[in-house]
């Protein structure tokens, strides 16, 4: 064995604790400013293409954070009421939630419009997205439910809602809003999901 040895061992374990130093600064920094953890989330489908592709990683922030003119009392800017706001390629909010009534991972589709409880929202949907709906009875989730979001993967012929892959979006099922997006970063997380 060398003298260095211990010299060299001191400096790995430096090195290290360093970079571990490092990931949690950042980590804490990112935190701080987007009121999420975790800040960022690995697309899994092509729900979103074009603008988001399977994984691309979004950088996401608390529903309240960084809100448009058009907000609602929860932050979140639907498409109908954007009013020239937009994120990610789109107009209004892109949400990331959780349905109860559905396992795996959240969903993260565009915020469309609001609807109430009890309401008819067949009238005030694109006709093109009701999946073939010709009134409200014909709708998995008219009158709707309960208030909450109707949302639809830009990609999507379809309203979430029309097809059941969740009620109307309730605000506390909102976990995040996605900010921007980094091309092919999330894939990394998903080979290792798989591996999982």
């Amino acid at each position: 064995m060398s003298d260095d040895s211990p010299s060299e061992a001191r400096t790995f374990a430096r090195d290290a604790l360093e970079t571990v130093a490092i990931v949690v600064a950042v980590g804490a920094v990112l935190f701080a400013v987007s009121g999420v953890w975790p800040p960022m989330v690995a697309v899994e489908s092509g729900s979103m293409q074009p603008t988001l592709e399977r994984g691309d990683l979004v950088v996401v922030t608390a529903e309240g954070r960084y809100g448009g003119p058009a907000a609602d009392e929860y932050g979140v800017v639907t498409a109908d009421a954007s009013e020239g706001y937009g994120r990610l390629g789109g107009p209004g909010d892109v949400v990331v939630y959780d349905a109860p009534s559905r396992d795996g991972s959240p969903i993260i589709h565009r915020a469309v419009f609001r609807v109430e409880d009890g309401e008819n929202w067949y009238d005030r949907a694109d006709d093109s997205y009701v999946d073939g709906a010709d009134s409200c009875a014909e709708l998995l989730n008219c009158p709707a439910p309960h208030a909450g979001y109707v949302t639809r993967g830009d990609d999507n012929d379809y309203y979430d809602q029309a097809r059941g892959i969740a009620s109307p979006v309730r605000p506390d099922w909102v976990r995040a809003k996605g900010q921007f997006h980094v091309p092919y970063l999330g894939e990394l997380r998903l080979e290792l999901q798989k591996l999982l």
